[in-house]
């Protein structure tokens, strides 16, 4: 079935009289000496949505950039605390598969180099320790992680190379039933499924190829399933990014970027 502006009204709605976080808190993990920007963009999505972001990374040069945005650094040892007390967890963004690009395409394929290793322990050891929470896992966890270990009711975000990696050949329901979690297949049109419901998410455009507008939608989705049914929170957050994008579009074309779109976010009132 179709997500229509219609299916927005059954998101949550802060309330008048409420106090900081009663409207939600949020951790997101990831980060890399590459990948700056990646988490910063989830991060920035995110903290439109809910009353407080806790940010945290293995690299520890991001705390200089963390400074500069609207949320909390976490220092690495003390990530585990944010996360037990958050109503929602993004792992993934920025994440990185392999030390180096210059690792020969079929070398990348087979192979899991020191990199790999180290964000596949990170990823395993926090869902692991965290079952019951509800996650949201996308970029370079996607990319090393058993899909085994996706826990119940987790919301994976892969791309079409992260969708295949993870999930082979498998149809976006098959998938979800199987491993018993939400999963956004990213495209023109998107898919979000749980098993049982499939939603066909239009819109958009092009410029939705461009690097970081994946975080954004990371973030937009954990920022809402704080809150949300992952289903609902999934779905939503990948529709109102495609009409984000369109609205941009009408202003710049296709000269925006993934920071244009995560402050053009709009969940309307």
């Amino acid at each position: 079935m179709k997500f229509t502006e219609t299916d927005l009204k059954r998101l949550w709605r802060p309330r008048e009289d409420s106090v900081g976080e009663d409207n939600g808190q949020v951790t997101i993990i990831g980060g890399s000496r590459l990948f700056h920007g990646a988490p910063i963009l989830a991060v920035k999505a995110a903290s439109r949505l809910v009353d407080m972001v806790f940010f945290g990374s293995p690299e520890r040069d991001l705390e200089k950039v963390a400074k500069l945005n609207s949320f909390i650094w976490v220092p690495w040892e003390e990530v585990e605390d944010y996360v037990a007390k958050s109503d929602a967890v993004l792992i993934g963004p920025g994440f990185m598969r392999f030390i180096s690009e210059k690792t020969a395409s079929e070398e990348r394929r087979l192979a899991c180099d020191d990199e790999c290793r180290k964000n596949k322990e990170i990823t395993g050891r926090f869902l692991e320790k965290f079952p019951d929470k509800q996650w949201v896992i996308d970029g370079g966890s996607l990319q090393v992680m058993d899909p085994k270990l996706i826990p119940k009711g987790a919301i994976v975000t892969p791309n079409k190379h992260e969708y295949e990696m993870l999930f082979g050949e498998m149809k976006v329901e098959e998938a979800a039933k199987k491993y018993k979690c939400i999963v956004v297949y990213k495209g023109p049109v998107s898919y979000v499924s749980d098993g049982e419901t499939t939603y066909e998410v239009e819109g958009g455009n092009a410029g939705l190829t461009k690097g970081g507008t994946g975080d954004v939608l990371a973030g937009v989705i954990v920022g809402l399933a704080a809150k949300n049914g992952p289903l609902l929170a999934a779905a939503a957050g990948t529709y109102v990014m495609k009409k984000a994008a369109e609205k941009l579009f009408l202003e710049k074309g296709y000269g925006y970027n993934a920071d244009d779109l995560a402050e053009g976010i709009v969940i309307p009132a």
